[in-house]
């Protein structure tokens, strides 16, 4: 299993609107990093949901239901989307700043590439963050 974090923005699509709807497609993401992470995405893999915007934190937990397959959106086949459903809702949201304030975080791409809406985490970044949020 992989571990990866998600960015959007609460007023677009919030982990509460990823609750509600029991499961949706992550798409809309143009970025060639990203769409390469997107890619390497599989089913099983966790994924921390990160709201951009005004909050800068980490909210929850979601789980790739689906591989990458085409944007059927899109008329270009680098295009690529994944399925994704709520695991749980974090006790305690985990702010930018306080993964800033970490050294062991500093090559992490939320800290290095903050524009970049779709990373991955090491199992031993995944282990902090989550002992962070309780």
């Amino acid at each position: 299993m992989a571990y990866w974090l998600l960015k959007t923005e609460s007023s677009v699509y919030s982990y509460g609107d990823l609750e509600r709807d029991k499961k949706t497609v992550w798409d809309s993401v143009a970025n060639n990093t990203a769409l390469k992470n997107l890619r390497a995405m599989k089913k099983g893999d966790r994924v921390f949901i990160y709201h951009s915007g005004d909050e800068k934190c980490i909210v929850g937990i979601a789980e790739i239901v689906s591989g990458a397959y085409p944007d059927s959106q899109k008329t270009d086949s680098r295009f690529v989307v994944v399925d994704l459903k709520p695991r749980k809702r974090l006790r305690n949201t985990v702010p930018l700043a306080d993964i800033k304030a970490r050294k062991g975080f500093r090559d992490f791409a939320l800290v290095r590439i903050p524009r970049l809406s779709v990373m991955p985490v090491s199992a031993g970044q995944w282990k902090t963050l989550l002992s962070m949020s309780d």
